[in-house]
C-alpha cells in the first residue's frame, strides 16, 4: 500500500488581466457588453504541497475565499491531504462564522492531489464516466449598449447558439428588471413564441426583480413560454424558503434555488421546505467537490435534480459523476464579447465555442482535475506571491 501523502506547506500565486469590449451596468455589480470598454480582472492559484512531491493546485477569483484560506491554513499542515472528509468537517465547522467559502478550494485542491497520486482524472475517482455532457449558453447580463438590448438581440444570440448546435439557451436579464418587469416578461413571450420546440428555455433574474408581484408576472410569462426553468426571481436574495414556497404553489415553470446558501444542510432544509424544484450547487461555494457530491446525493434521495452553477473544469468531473443533473453551464457568453475568462489554462475552454457540434463539452482526461496550468501567461502577468503556511 502506497503511504498517503502529509500536507507541508501552502502558498498562493496571484495575477491580474483585462478583459476587452466589458463594463458593468447601472449598479457596477453586473458584467455587461461595452463596446471598446476594458475591465481589469484578478485571479489565485491556490497551491497545496505534499511530501510526496505531488501538488494540488486551483485557480480561482480569491477575495473572500482568500481570506478564509489564509485563516484555516496552518491547520492543514501535517495532515494527510487524502482524508478529504474528517478536513471537511473540520473545516466547516471551523468556518461557522464566515461564508464557508475557502474550505471548497483547499478541498477542490486535496482532490486535485488525489486524482494525481492514484494516477486518475477526477470523475472516475468519483465513481462517473466519461460522457457528453449537454452545455447551455448562459448569457452576459442585458445591456443598454447595443449588444443585448432588445428582446430582438435575445432572439437573434438564441438563434446564433441553436445553430452553433446548443441545446438549451439562458437568459440574464437587465440589471434594470427592478424598474421595467415588462421588458423581461416581453424577453420571456418572445424566446417561447421563436424557440419553444427548438430550445430548453431558462432565465435568471439574478435576484434582481424588485418584488414578489413582480416575479410572479415573469413567472407567469415563463409558464406561457413554456420554459425549462427560472431561478433567483427577486430581491430575497435567493434565501427565503417561504417566497419560494408561494411561487411554486402560484407559478407551474420548475423553480431553481440554492446558489445563495452554502453547504449540505441548507440545502435540504430549502429542500424539505418545498421551496425548490432543481437543486443549484457550486463547489467553489458549497464545500467543494466532497460537499458537491453531498448535495448531489441528497437532491437524488428527494427524487431531484442538481445543477452546478458556473463553469470550469471541476464541474465537469462532479457533473460526469452524477445521474440527475440536466446541463453545463457555460457561462458567461455573449454575441459580440470573444471571452469573459482568464487564460490561466492550456488547451480548455469554457467560451461559447467551446461545445462540439451537438452541444456537448466532455470532461478533462488528465489525472487530477487534468488540466495543465499555463504557467507562461500566469508568470507573464503575475502580480504578487505568497507562502501562506508551512
Amino acid at each position: 500500500m502506497k503511504e498517503s501523502p502529509i500536507i507541508t506547506k501552502i502558498d498562493a500565486i496571484h495575477f491580474s488581466y483585462t478583459l476587452e469590449d466589458l463594463g458593468k451596468d447601472y449598479n457596477t455589480f453586473n458584467t455587461v457588453y461595452e463596446p471598446g470598454g476594458k475591465q481589469n480582472a484578478s485571479g489565485t492559484i491556490l497551491r497545496i504541497y505534499t511530501n510526496k512531491g505531488i501538488v494540488g493546485e486551483h485557480a480561482f477569483d480569491g477575495g473572500p475565499s482568500l481570506a478564509e484560506i489564509k485563516i484555516v491554513a496552518p491547520y492543514l499542515i501535517g495532515k494527510n491531504a487524502l482524508a478529504r472528509e474528517p478536513i471537511y468537517n473540520d473545516l466547516k465547522r471551523g468556518s461557522r462564522h464566515w461564508a464557508m467559502l475557502g474550505m471548497g478550494i483547499i478541498d477542490i485542491c486535496l482532490w486535485d492531489i488525489a486524482g494525481k497520486f492514484y494516477d486518475e482524472p477526477l470523475y472516475r475517482l468519483l465513481g462517473g464516466e466519461r460522457r457528453p455532457l449537454k452545455a447551455y449558453a448562459s448569457t452576459l447580463h442585458g445591456d443598454e449598449n447595443g449588444g443585448l438590448t432588445t428582446p430582438k438581440d435575445f432572439e437573434n444570440f438564441a438563434q446564433k447558439c441553436l445553430e452553433m448546435g446548443y441545446k438549451a439557451f439562458k437568459v440574464h436579464g437587465w440589471g434594470l428588471a427592478r424598474d421595467n418587469i415588462e421588458r423581461e416578461v416581453e424577453n420571456v413571450l418572445n424566446l417561447g413564441e421563436k424557440f419553444g420546440s427548438k430550445l430548453d428555455l431558462l432565465i435568471d433574474p439574478a435576484c434582481e426583480i424588485k418584488n414578489f408581484g413582480d416575479a410572479l408576472k415573469l413567472g407567469k410569462a415563463c409558464d406561457e413560454a413554456n420554459f425549462f426553468w427560472w431561478e433567483d426571481p427577486f430581491q430575497d436574495n435567493g434565501v427565503s424558503q417561504f417566497a419560494h414556497r408561494k411561487l411554486r404553489q402560484l407559478v407551474k415553470t420548475p423553480l431553481l434555488q440554492t446558489e445563495h446558501i452554502r453547504l449540505l444542510e441548507q440545502h435540504v432544509d430549502f429542500i424539505v421546505a418545498d421551496a425548490t424544484d432543481y437543486v443549484r450547487c457550486g463547489a467553489h461555494e458549497d464545500g467543494g467537490i466532497t460537499g458537491a457530491i453531498k448535495i448531489a446525493n441528497a437532491s437524488e434521495g428527494f427524487g431531484l435534480d442538481m445543477e452546478l452553477h458556473g463553469p470550469g473544469p471541476v464541474h465537469r468531473h462532479v457533473m460526469s459523476a452524477i445521474r440527475n443533473t440536466n446541463f453545463y453551464e457555460l457561462g458567461l457568453v455573449h454575441p459580440n464579447v470573444k471571452t469573459t475568462k482568464s487564460k490561466v489554462y492550456l488547451d480548455y475552454n469554457d467560451d461559447l465555442d467551446a461545445i462540439d457540434k451537438d452541444g456537448n463539452v466532455f470532461a478533462p482526461e488528465g489525472p487530477g482535475i487534468g488540466v495543465e496550468l499555463d504557467w507562461d501567461w500566469i508568470n507573464s502577468n503575475k502580480t504578487g506571491e505568497e507562502v501562506i503556511a508551512e
